[in-house]
């Protein structure tokens, strides 16, 4: 099937971009069906936001502060560290760990 230049209208912006034959049979072997509705400055812009969070709309993972129970150097952990529990740097983790397998 031959493909030719397309102009379309960005959705963000509002400018003029072209939607080339190339990109069109890019388009059609991995089996898109819709056109694109950014121009490639908004695409790689929504990309660049997103790459922090892997495409995912979630907030960052929260981190608190806490002293390793085995070398007392400070790191930080995924959860909160409750009185009594022992939490370990990631380095000492490995080595718990590893040690607790059977």
């Amino acid at each position: 099937m031959g493909y030719a230049d397309k102009e379309l209208i960005c959705t963000n912006c509002g400018s003029s971009f072209t939607f080339t034959a190339d990109e069109q049979a890019l388009f059609a072997t991995r089996g898109y069906t819709n056109e694109p509705k950014r121009c490639p400055v908004c695409r790689a812009a929504r990309k660049a936001e997103n790459d922090g969070d892997r495409g995912y709309n979630r907030p960052r993972r929260r981190m608190y502060p806490a002293v390793c129970a085995q070398c007392g150097k400070e790191t930080e952990v995924p959860f909160e560290p409750r009185q009594g529990r022992a939490v370990y740097c990631s380095s000492c983790y490995d080595k718990v760990r590893s040690t607790s397998r059977y």
